[in-house]
């Protein structure tokens, strides 16, 4: 390869001097051809290209959650894939980005009313703020878009890079609220069984699979060509595949739980606003030990109860808190209870004190005594901690309903009689990887969520929510315990179904029996690393050319 070659290289296409536009037949006249893969076919217009990334993002909106539209999954993302072909890498960015901001504009429209819940401010400042978040929450497609646009306009083959952009862009991007594609067919529990071997990016790119049969229908429509026939039946069988894989791998674990030892576990929705939960500490409590004791004398004995997050709002100075738990709380429940605190901690002799969201687990024995902790580890920013918040103290003054809470440190299971649960808060079962971290840390035989969604009014969040947390089920093989205050509460079994669940914004409770569950999966023992592997494969094809360097 020579020196000039290289230098050629290192220019990016999209740094070409704009001109006029070009008619709808022509090429592009921003998209230098010198540094065009020929076997890619001409890129779009913008003017054709920006609708089209539009209509992805409309797509992604619809399949997620809160819609359920789940079969636009195999279809979402068709348009961004013949939209983003041999774009220079800005382009192909912007294409990226549009589509994500389009879908989180969209999907995620209930942040506006969280925002207002917390700061105080009014409705066209903090949709300016929601706008600032979703701009940043659609930079994940835009990053994507990047990495693709640099690889694919260095040779690379497209299909294989645009898989590896889009795991690299739900692994590494830093999210508020991760958004996963894998979600979108969180109702067909056939399709998410590849999560035990590679988590919901594995699910997601089996789910990409389609779309790029169909835009290889389009492109050869567009190219005036024959379709690659064997590449479109290959694609479009992986999901057929998939669900072969799990309909084989729900029967057997079914098999597995029907062999293992049972519980019976029972989830409290007190259903309590935020506003009353601070102005009445004292009827959060009450509520929960009413309903408590409603559900077992419905429901007979119970090998545990769920509270939500903080569903004892008094803080207590965590010197003291087993014993005040253990003499006022955990007596009058009637069984062995996960539920949620606030403990504070004293730091240092000038009235300095930092405050931990906690759940706290009392022996199964006799439900008297608190057995186990687990401290919050991501806290929700401007509901939990202010950004910036530390360092310009005013801004506390500015947003005065902020929690100014402290992370935990420890994430390993908490001990519950001779069987351990993997405890976490809030959206933390969300997240992959840290599910995985305290399950590597101890063989746990439950999982367990507490949370309070009502920060998001009556509105898809709740379901959202839910149908993301899912797969942590799937991923470990173990039932799924979730008890929220306000909604949507469940219990979901190994395999991703829900067994039992609440509805949003109402005083119920629910009871189903559960399976004590042993032993590892793939994803458990490898975790992420295979996406952190093709991450850096993705980001070495986006800054070393292809030798002979023509894409398919």
């Amino acid at each position: 390869m020579s020196d000039e070659r290289d230098a050629e290289s290192d220019v990016e296409p999209d740094e070409a001097p704009p001109e006029s536009a070009p008619t709808e037949s022509a090429p592009d006249p921003k998209v230098s051809a010198k540094k065009l893969n020929p076997s890619l076919g001409p890129a779009l217009p913008g003017k054709v290209a920006y609708p089209l990334a539009l209509l992805s993002g409309l797509l992604y909106f619809a399949a997620f959650p809160g819609i359920d539209l789940w079969p636009l999954a195999f279809v979402a993302l068709t348009p961004l894939i013949v939209a983003m072909r041999n774009q220079p890498t800005r382009r192909a960015m912007g294409l990226g980005w549009l589509a994500g901001f389009t879908m989180t504009m969209t999907g995620f429209y209930w942040l506006i009313g969280m925002l207002k819940t917390f700061s105080g401010f009014g409705t066209a400042l903090c949709l300016v703020f929601m706008s600032i978040l979703c701009a940043y929450q659609g930079g994940r497609i835009g990053f994507m878009g990047w990495l693709y646009g640099r690889a694919t306009n260095r040779g690379w083959p497209a299909g294989p890079v645009f898989c590896l952009a889009f795991a690299a862009s739900e692994l590494v991007f830093p999210l508020l609220f991760p958004w996963y594609y894998a979600a979108t067919v969180h109702q067909v529990p056939a399709l998410l069984q590849l999560a035990e071997l590679g988590g919901p990016i594995l699910v997601g790119l089996m789910l990409i699979a389609p779309n790029w049969a169909l835009a290889e229908l389009l492109f050869a429509k567009l190219d005036q060509r024959k379709p690659r026939l064997r590449l479109v039946a290959a694609l479009a069988a992986l999901p057929v595949v998939a669900v072969a894989y799990g309909a084989l791998r729900i029967s057997q674990v079914d098999a597995a739980v029907a062999a293992a030892p049972k519980a019976k576990v029972g989830v409290v929705q007190a259903n309590m606003s935020l506003l009353a939960k601070r102005r009445d500490k004292e009827e959060g409590l009450r509520r929960h030990l009413r309903l408590s004791q409603e559900l077992i004398r419905k429901e007979g004995p119970l090998d545990l109860v769920v509270w939500p997050e903080t569903a004892v709002v008094r803080a207590m100075d965590e010197r003291n808190a087993s014993n005040y738990y253990e003499r006022v709380v955990l007596p009058r429940i009637g069984a062995p209870a996960v539920f949620g605190a606030v403990l504070v901690r004293q730091v240092d002799d000038v009235r300095r004190y930092v405050l931990f969201n906690s759940a706290l687990v009392s022996d199964p024995a006799t439900g008297r005594k608190v057995e186990g902790r687990f401290d919050k580890h991501y806290l929700l920013a401007f509901g939990e901690y202010l950004p910036f918040g530390d360092t310009f103290p005013k801004l506390y003054e500015l947003s005065p309903h902020s929690g100014r809470f402290t992370p935990g440190t420890e994430a390993k299971p908490v001990p519950f009689g001779e069987h351990q649960l993997a405890v976490f808060i809030c959206y933390e079962d969300i997240i992959p990887s840290f599910v995985n971290s305290i399950m590597k840390n101890g063989d746990a035989q439950l999982l367990v969520n507490i949370t309070n969604d009502a920060w998001f009014g009556d509105t898809t969040e709740p379901w959202i929510h839910l149908a993301l947390s899912k797969l942590r089920a799937i991923e470990q093989r173990r039932f799924f315990v979730r008890s929220t205050n306000s909604g949507v509460s469940a219990i979901v079994d190994p395999v991703g179904r829900v067994v039992a669940h609440t509805e949003t914004f109402k005083q119920q409770t629910i009871a189903a029996p559960i399976a004590w569950l042993h032993g590892g999966t793939v994803f458990r023992a490898l975790g992420e690393l295979p996406w952190w592997l093709a991450t850096l494969v993705c980001v070495g094809f986006a800054f070393v050319r292809r030798r002979g360097g023509e894409a398919s």
